[in-house]
């Protein structure tokens, strides 16, 4: 690849040199993209790489085939990379829930998580993993980059939820929906541990 760009780039140069006396605008022209085209290209080129913790989305309904969504939550997914959950999740300590911005919860109709109403609107979601079980948080909060400036007095509703652990192993952080549009619930699992929360849909 490097051959060729720099082979145009010397055809370009010589292309240059030898018809810079001529008049014709037609091959000055000509010339001149020759030179041009290596630095394109080369721009063209330069992408970032995928990201160490990809952003996904979840959404309820969890169906492809149903457009109009009642809740969708976007996030980023982490990955374990060899070390543990609670390597890399603070106990007692507020969780972005995922990586690099705080995961975002659309709702486009109004839900209910425990004793708590979410209206319309565009929240971040936090967890507070304890010893005896986990806190979800719904902040009002938005555009927040993990949880350094997450601020308790924004807090729509916290609802209280023990979690297990179980023998598979999750390597990449995940959260989804169930399918069940009579009981919906929340899931999020990560290396041995699950947290589901069920919610209502009004």
């Amino acid at each position: 690849m490097l051959t060729i760009v720099l082979g145009v780039f010397v055809v370009g140069i010589l292309c240059y040199f030898t018809y810079e006396s001529l008049k014709s605008n037609q091959m000055k022209n000509l010339c001149y993209l020759l030179l041009l085209l290596p630095f394109t290209f080369v721009q063209a080129q330069n992408f970032r790489a995928l990201d160490k913790s990809p952003m996904d989305k979840a959404s309820f309904p969890s169906s492809y085939r149903v457009s109009e969504k009642i809740a969708v939550i976007t996030y980023s997914r982490p990955q374990l990379r060899g070390r543990s959950f609670a390597e890399i999740v603070p106990f007692d300590k507020v969780w972005r829930t995922g990586a690099n911005e705080a995961t975002e919860l659309r709702v486009y109709q109004p839900i209910q998580f425990g004793d708590t109403t979410l209206k319309k609107g565009t929240y971040s979601i936090y967890t507070l993993f304890e010893k005896d079980g986990v806190s979800l948080i719904v902040n009002s909060a938005t555009n927040a980059w993990g949880a350094y400036s997450y601020d308790k007095d924004k807090d729509v509703a916290r609802i209280r939820v023990s979690y297990t652990t179980v023998e598979d192993s999750l390597e990449a952080f995940s959260i989804a929906f169930s399918n069940n549009t009579e009981n919906p619930k929340f899931y999020m699992g990560w290396e041995k541990i699950r947290v589901e929360i069920p919610f209502t849909v009004l």
